[in-house]
């Protein structure tokens, strides 16, 4: 197989990399390209790395681009976390019930949705049995609704509340109807950044915990990095790499998902712009999605866009740099539109099927697990 990848890249390694040692080459088809190979990467001239990651893109999946028919479900932002980054705590108070929850994934059903999407805020007040009765009461009334829910903070939260190990605690979710999670709550997997930015949230080595323990339950999860606030290039890249290692144990990754951070209406942000820091710019975004695609070839297929975060048309180009998938319609979003995201809530899907088409790719609707589907049947 890695010598198919080479026939494949010898152009590009002639036209892009042809300073580059011959072992670094070896590793980037392997899978295997160190620190130090990202770090030479990242001195190239970034259309170099866009047309590498372009291309690794196409082994993996072909021409096609990907979306999703979904429904994000912020049940409430009252929490007592910390994070500095957060704009979404308080923001108006509210507080859904389990019933709330039920009717609009009812909603979802209705126009067309095969995943809702269900986080919020850490409650004191909230355990175990109250999630499964969120997940148990959602599939006796939609059982064939994909559930997509509870970050591995949550995870950690309600393990911590209801006194349960964090394996017996996901194996409750699985049983009350969990299909798969979400990889939030990862922001940079740095102890010296999540000092900084989020002291009270779970360590680097309890989030690996709780995302390996639900791969090695049958839960597959997505991956996340929120860049672009106090990381250097050097955590950046190592987050990157774990991720890498724990796809590399376990495969449960479904996607990795960059997040450029949103400095709007937080005190990271406010504290980071009164140092003449702003948000990142695009360039800065596209390369750090190519270098996901990069670094994590092959083991993770699939390089997602967020267009809420990106705006949509970064979010097409992005799919020139890597990105194979645009993400959901969402219908609803509360996270990023409190931290000043100005892209909308929701995206109706032949809308994604027009941006995709737009960059020369051919649009497929997709379940949680990339399975392609067609008039909501697999194919």
């Amino acid at each position: 197989m890695n010598q198919q990848y080479a026939v494949l890249l010898t152009d590009i390694f002639n036209d892009i990399l042809a300073d580059m040692p011959d072992d670094m080459i070896d590793r980037l088809i392997a899978g295997e390209a160190t620190k130090k190979d990202a770090q030479v990467l990242l001195r190239c001239d970034p259309i170099l790395i866009f047309k590498l990651a372009d291309r690794l893109r196409a082994i993996l999946v072909g021409n096609t681009a990907t979306y999703i028919i979904n429904r994000n479900i912020n049940f409430s932002d009252q929490c007592i976390g910390t994070c500095r980054f957060c704009a979404f705590k308080g923001y108006k108070g509210f507080r859904l019930t389990t019933g709330e929850i039920i009717d609009k994934a009812g909603e979802a059903v209705r126009l067309g949705a095969s995943e809702v999407c269900i986080q919020g805020g850490l409650m004191e007040d909230m355990y175990l049995e109250d999630y499964c009765g969120i997940l148990s009461g959602i599939k006796s009334r939609f059982p064939y609704l994909h559930i997509h829910a509870f970050s591995p903070m949550e995870v950690f939260h309600m393990a911590k509340n209801s006194k349960t190990a964090i394996n017996e605690t996901i194996l409750e979710l699985k049983r009350a109807g969990l299909d798969t999670m979400p990889g939030t709550a990862a922001e940079i997997l740095s102890e010296r950044v999540r000092r900084e930015i989020c002291p009270n949230k779970l360590t680097v080595d309890q989030w690996t915990k709780v995302i390996m323990t639900a791969h090695r339950e049958g839960i597959p999860t997505t991956a996340t990095m929120m860049y672009g606030h106090i990381e250097t290039e050097g955590e950046r890249i190592d987050h990157i790499l774990k991720i890498r290692d724990i796809q590399a144990a376990t495969g449960g990754f479904t996607e990795f998902v960059p997040l450029p951070f949103m400095p709007y209406n937080n005190p990271l942000g406010k504290e980071l712009m009164s140092q003449g820091a702003y948000a990142t710019t695009g360039v800065e975004d596209l390369i750090v999605h190519a270098m996901a695609r990069i670094l994590l070839f092959p083991h993770v297929k699939n390089i997602q866009g967020s267009w809420v975060k990106l705006g949509k048309k970064m979010s097409q180009f992005s799919l020139l740099c890597g990105v194979n998938d645009l993400g959901g319609t969402l219908m609803e979003e509360k996270i990023s539109k409190s931290a000043g995201a100005a892209n909308g809530e929701y995206m109706p899907p032949e809308e994604f099927e027009w941006i995709i088409r737009g960059a020369g790719r051919d649009p497929v609707r997709r379940d949680t697990l990339y399975r392609h589907l067609n008039n909501k049947n697999l194919i």
